[in-house]
C-alpha cells in the first residue's frame, strides 16, 4: 500500500470501521426481520392448509356458466381444450377468445362451434388485438353482456376464466357454486386449485441427456408442489384474512361483480385492468376494494403444465415479480379501504412488498461483502474480529431463510402421493427450499426491467408436447 494511502486509511480507521460495522449490523438487522417476517406468514399459511375442511357441494345448476378461453396460435390444444371443457362442464358456454392468431386456431374454433351450439367466436384483429390478456378478457366480457337475452339474472352468471391449454376437474362448478363460494350472494369470485398436469412425466426433455431430463423432472416437480402446497396454504390464509388473490387460471367471477367495476368512471366495458402484467390479481384487488368478497375452493383444480425450460421459467417469473411490484399503487388504496381487516391489509403489504425485499437483500449482500473484503485488506485483525462475531450469524439467517419451505414437500406427499415414501416428501422439501431462492433472481431482473421501463411482454412459449394434432404448442412471437 502506498505511504500517502496508508496514511489516509490510518487517520481514519475508526471511521472506516464504524462505517463498516453500521452497514453490517444493518444488513443482519434486516435479515433477521425479513426472515421473521417470512416465518410469521409461513407459521399462518401451514396452520391454513392443515386445518382446512371441505365444503359440500352446490347446485351448478342454479347458475349460467360462461367458460373464456383466451387464445393466440393455439392450435396444438385448442380443441383438446374444448373437448374436455365441455365434459367437464357440460351446459357452459365455451368463448374462445382468438388474440388474431396466425395459425389455424380460428378455423378448429368455428369447426367446433358448428358441432356445440355453445362454443362461440370471440375474433380480435391487429391493432386492437395482441396488448395484454385483461383486454382480451374485456372483449369477451362485452360480447358475453350483449348475447344475454334482456331480463337475465346477472347475478346467476358466472364467468370463468381458463387457459388454452386447461383442463377442469370433474365437479368443479359444483364446487365453485358450494355455500362457501358462489352459493353465498356477497361472493364476487372464487379462485380453484392449480396443478400441473405433466408431473408425472419421467422425460420431460425428449432427445435430450439423462441430466437434462433430471433438472427439467424437478423444476416440473417444483411447481407442482408450490401450487398445491405452498401456493394452497398461502391462498388459505388469505380466505382467512379476506385478501384471496385470483390467478390467470381458474378464476371464476360473478357477473354483477364485473358490472360493478365497469360502472367505475373511465371503465366502461373494462373489467380487468388491460395494460397490467398482473391483471389476474389485479383485478381480484379492484373486487376486493369494490366490497366485493372473494374466496379459493380447494376442492377443485384446473391443470395445466409445467415448464420443463429454466429459462422460460425465469422469464415468467420475472413477469410474475414485476407485475407484483406494480400493484405497489394500490397501497394507499388497500390501507384506506374498510372493506379489508388489518390482517387483510397486512398481508396484502407483504405480497406487494416481496419482491422490493429480495431485491434489497440482493443489493445489500454484496455492499457487505465488499465491506468486508476491504476491511480484511485494510484492517485485517479489527474485521476478523467482527466476522467471527457476528458473521456466522448472517450466513446462517440467510441458510435458514427459506428452511421451513421444507414442509410443503411432505405436505404435498400426503396430500397429492400417499402411495410416495417419506423419503420422498423430505427430498421434495428439500428442492423446495432450494428452489425457493429463485425469487432473489427474478426479483433482481424484475427491478433492472422496472427502473429501464421495459413493460412489453412476449407470449411464453409452452412446452414442445405432443396432443391429438401432433404438433407443439404455441411459440412466442
Amino acid at each position: 500500500m502506498p505511504d500517502a494511502l496508508r496514511q489516509f486509511v490510518e487517520t481514519r480507521r475508526e471511521g472506516f470501521l464504524q462505517l463498516g460495522g453500521l452497514i453490517s449490523l444493518a444488513l443482519l438487522c434486516y435479515m433477521v426481520l425479513v426472515f421473521g417476517r417470512f416465518l410469521v406468514y409461513w407459521a399462518g399459511s401451514r396452520h391454513a392448509f392443515r386445518h382446512s375442511t371441505p365444503a359440500a357441494p352446490g347446485d351448478p345448476a342454479a347458475f349460467q356458466w360462461h367458460l373464456m378461453i383466451p387464445c393466440r396460435d393455439e392450435e396444438a390444444v385448442v380443441t383438446q381444450t374444448l373437448a374436455g371443457l365441455r365434459a367437464a362442464a357440460p351446459a357452459a358456454h365455451l368463448w374462445v377468445i382468438d388474440d388474431d392468431s396466425d395459425d389455424a386456431t380460428r378455423a378448429l374454433v368455428l369447426a367446433a362451434a358448428e358441432r356445440d351450439e355453445r362454443v362461440h367466436l370471440v375474433q380480435r384483429r391487429r391493432p386492437h388485438a395482441r396488448i395484454g390478456k385483461g383486454a382480451a378478457l374485456n372483449a369477451a366480457y362485452r360480447e358475453i353482456s350483449a348475447w344475454l337475452p334482456p331480463g337475465t339474472d346477472r347475478s346467476r352468471v358466472v364467468l370463468g376464466v381458463v387457459d388454452a391449454d386447461g383442463q377442469l376437474d370433474p365437479g368443479t362448478l359444483e364446487q365453485v357454486c358450494n355455500d362457501r363460494a358462489m352459493g353465498r350472494p356477497d361472493t364476487g369470485a372464487v379462485q380453484i386449485g392449480v396443478r400441473m398436469r405433466n408431473a408425472e412425466d419421467e422425460r420431460p426433455l425428449p432427445g435430450r441427456g439423462r441430466a437434462a431430463n433430471a433438472a427439467a423432472r424437478a423444476l416440473v416437480r417444483m411447481q407442482d408442489v408450490e401450487f398445491q402446497a405452498n401456493n394452497a396454504g398461502m391462498q388459505l390464509l388469505r380466505r382467512r384474512t379476506g385478501s384471496v388473490g385470483l390467478g390467470g387460471n381458474g378464476q371464476f367471477v360473478r357477473l354483477t361483480a364485473l358490472d360493478a367495476l365497469t360502472a367505475e368512471e373511465g371503465r366502461d366495458g373494462r373489467p380487468w385492468p388491460e395494460r397490467a402484467l398482473l391483471e389476474d390479481y389485479e383485478s381480484g384487488l379492484e373486487l376486493r376494494l369494490a366490497g366485493w368478497r372473494l374466496t379459493h375452493v380447494t376442492e377443485a383444480d384446473v391443470s395445466q403444465e409445467a415448464l420443463v425450460s429454466w429459462r422460460r421459467f425465469l422469464t415468467q417469473r420475472t413477469r410474475w415479480a414485476q407485475g407484483n411490484m406494480q400493484c405497489l399503487r394500490y397501497t394507499g388504496r388497500v390501507l384506506r379501504s374498510r372493506h379489508y381487516t388489518a390482517a387483510g391489509k397486512a398481508e396484502v403489504l407483504y405480497t406487494f412488498l416481496q419482491p422490493v425485499v429480495c431485491v434489497l437483500l440482493v443489493v445489500l449482500t454484496p455492499l457487505s461483502l465488499a465491506i468486508t473484503g476491504a476491511g480484511l485488506a485494510l484492517f485485517p485483525e479489527e474485521t476478523a474480529d467482527f466476522q467471527l462475531r457476528y458473521g456466522p450469524w448472517m450466513v446462517l439467517a440467510f441458510v435458514l431463510a427459506t428452511l421451513p419451505m421444507v414442509f410443503w414437500g411432505p405436505a404435498y406427499r400426503r396430500l397429492v402421493h400417499p402411495d410416495r415414501s417419506r423419503a420422498a416428501g423430505l427430498l421434495w422439501g428439500v428442492l423446495v427450499w432450494l428452489y425457493a431462492y429463485h425469487l432473489f433472481v427474478v426479483a433482481a431482473r424484475a427491478a433492472v426491467r422496472l427502473l429501464l421501463g421495459r413493460n412489453g411482454w412476449a407470449k411464453t412459449r409452452r412446452n414442445a408436447e405432443k396432443v391429438a394434432l401432433g404438433a407443439p404448442t404455441a411459440l412466442e412471437s
